[in-house]
């Protein structure tokens, strides 16, 4: 993925790695439950963040560019991928 969006998911991910090791501090320091649920959220909300961008950039760029090529093949490929896509999400 070499797209405008991937600096900023890389130091997301950077972010969300450090997020989940603390909260692995968390849980072997014996922290409230709470406290650690809460921590679970945010990282699951961030990885979320990064799942949007990365999907927009694949809308934008990858289903855009076999769109244009007007190669029937690989526009059918793209829309099969973003329907297995949709249904691993409902699923």
């Amino acid at each position: 993925m070499r797209y405008p969006s991937h600096q900023s998911c890389v130091k997301r991910l950077s972010r969300i790695e450090g997020q989940v090791r603390g909260i692995a501090r968390m849980i072997e320091d014996e922290r409230y439950c709470i406290d650690i649920l809460i921590q679970v959220q945010a990282a699951r909300a961030a990885l979320k963040k990064v799942e949007e961008a990365v999907l927009k950039d694949h809308a934008d760029h990858c289903v855009a560019d076999a769109i244009k090529s007007g190669d029937v093949e690989n526009q059918r490929q793209k829309l099969q991928e973003l329907v297995s896509l949709m249904g691993r999400f409902t699923g």
